[in-house]
């Protein structure tokens, strides 16, 4: 029997200011946003209102499916929404708080990790999958680039505390490229990833306005084949 076709899977990544430590939404701005899709990688740069602005009409845009982050339930999708509060920037994005999550350390401000859905789109933690199993039996590192690098994926390496030091065109290769990383590592693992996708809420917020005008500069890339 063929192994189920997975819906369309959405890698999801965010870089923060690392000059401000980049760890803590109260004082580290998002500077870039990658999501990759089947087809193309886009990456978002600019001034961070007009950024969350453009990504939530991205995602409002995007064939249903899942998003996918790594660590994201924890890191990528609160630091979201708290960074959306600040700037006053609509995110469509719903966030509950799930206790039963394995949280390494919680985002400053924050109790532990969230489930998520925006616009319909679920989310899928793919860090989970690979902690529930890789970390558990074989006691290695599960972060990103360790675990692409066990199924053989090309990667991007910079001084993740230095992000801020990097080009624009470095940045959003890096940013790119982890998000096409958790995207291929749940591609990787699908049948055992789907039961780790977020449950489906019964109501989804509308989609986005499509006539606004973008506010930030978006990138487009074809992704490399692994």
């Amino acid at each position: 029997m063929d192994p189920p076709v997975p819906p369309p899977l959405y890698g999801l990544d965010i870089e923060t200011d690392t000059a401000a430590g980049g760890l803590d939404p109260r004082l580290s701005r998002i500077i870039a946003v990658a999501v990759a899709a089947p087809d193309r990688d886009i990456v978002l740069t600019g001034a961070e209102p007009g950024l969350l602005a453009d990504l939530d009409q991205l995602v409002s845009g995007l064939a249903s499916g899942v998003l996918v982050t790594w660590n994201g339930a924890s890191f990528d999708l609160p630091y979201l929404a708290d960074r959306a509060r600040r700037c006053g920037t609509r995110l469509a994005l719903t966030l509950a708080l799930d206790p039963s999550l394995p949280t390494r350390t919680p985002l400053p401000g924050h109790e532990g990790s969230y489930r998520g859905v925006w616009y319909g789109h679920r989310h899928l933690d793919a860090y989970r999958v690979y902690r529930n199993d890789l970390k558990r039996f074989l006691d290695v590192s599960c972060s990103l680039k360790s675990v692409a690098q066990l199924l053989g994926l090309p990667t991007t390496a910079v001084d993740a505390a230095r992000v801020h030091e990097l080009t624009n065109d470095e940045l959003v290769a890096y940013v790119a490229s982890d998000a096409r990383l958790a995207q291929a590592a749940a591609m990787a693992r699908w049948p055992t990833a789907a039961p780790f996708v977020d449950p489906d809420p019964d109501r989804h917020p509308d989609p986005a306005p499509r006539d606004r005008k973008p506010r930030s500069v978006r990138h487009q890339l074809l992704p490399s084949t692994p």
